[in-house]
């Protein structure tokens, strides 16, 4: 018998929160009192800053043991600084919720968790879209050419990200680290993760604010070729071919009929 999550009965699994932040003053407050401010208890606050140049780590540590566990020091990227991340977290879930980005609201994972289930491996919802004068664009299935599944899959990313990886929590024991020196790291990641998921629960909330523009949007083509690399492993050189055609197909139609913007 399947056992839904309940306060009464005193389980609350444990969310951990990783800040991964580099020379990020500007945007760090929001995203730390969008974690703080939550009213679900059982969360573990970890921040991993890449030894910034800035003022980043001092506003990190003004805030004292309320973040539980906090490093500075100089690493080789962004999933780096990640992997470290994940290598100091103890909690039942994992959630990346980087600099710039938000939990969508103070209730959020007190509403999310509503959805736990004692078979669930990842627990999953929707990204709202933000401009850089923190206006909303829309959820990511609204904004992009990827729609949100209701029933996640590891073959669900054949043809590209359908969930962001903002709003994708798997249990920390199913995940692996992340691979170094590519930008399509965060698919490989959440492929690797769904394929050992016993259970991936959809949550109908949007959990979380991404600011859009992040490096893979920088460096488009780069990123491009590793997504083509990362695929082929996962699903097969033919296949992989096909859905790429698809893809390329898809953007063509969107172009024509103007509604993608991303």
């Amino acid at each position: 018998m399947k056992l839904k999550y309940n306060y009464l009965c005193g389980m609350k699994p444990k969310i951990t929160i990783i800040t991964v932040t580099y020379n990020c003053e500007q945007v760090i407050k929001k995203t730390i009192d969008s974690v703080l401010s939550q009213t679900y208890g059982a969360i573990e606050y970890i921040i991993v800053d890449g030894a910034s140049k800035d003022n980043t780590f001092s506003l990190v540590q003004a805030y004292g043991s309320r973040i539980h566990k906090a490093i500075s020091e100089p690493d080789k990227g962004l999933y780096d600084a990640m992997n470290k991340g994940l290598s100091l977290a103890t909690g039942d879930f994992v959630w990346f919720v980087n600099a710039g980005d938000r939990i969508h609201s103070e209730d959020t994972v007190e509403k999310m968790m509503q959805f736990y289930e004692s078979d669930t491996d990842v627990l999953y919802g929707e990204v709202m879209m933000m401009d850089t004068n923190g206006q909303e664009l829309g959820t990511r299935s609204e904004f992009t050419t990827q729609k949100l599944p209701k029933n996640l899959h590891w073959q669900s990313l054949r043809r590209g990200m359908v969930v962001s990886h903002q709003g994708f929590l798997p249990r920390l024991s199913i995940t692996k680290p992340y691979i170094e020196n590519n930008l399509a790291a965060d698919i490989d990641w959440v492929i690797e993760a769904l394929k050992k998921s016993r259970k991936n629960t959809f949550v109908p909330l949007v959990l979380a604010d991404f600011e859009i523009g992040g490096t893979s949007r920088q460096h488009h083509q780069q990123s491009l070729q590793n997504r083509y690399a990362v695929l082929r492993k996962q699903y097969g050189f033919w296949p992989n071919l096909w859905n790429h055609g698809w893809i390329v197909l898809r953007a063509i139609g969107y172009r024509i009929l103007g509604k993608a913007r991303y």
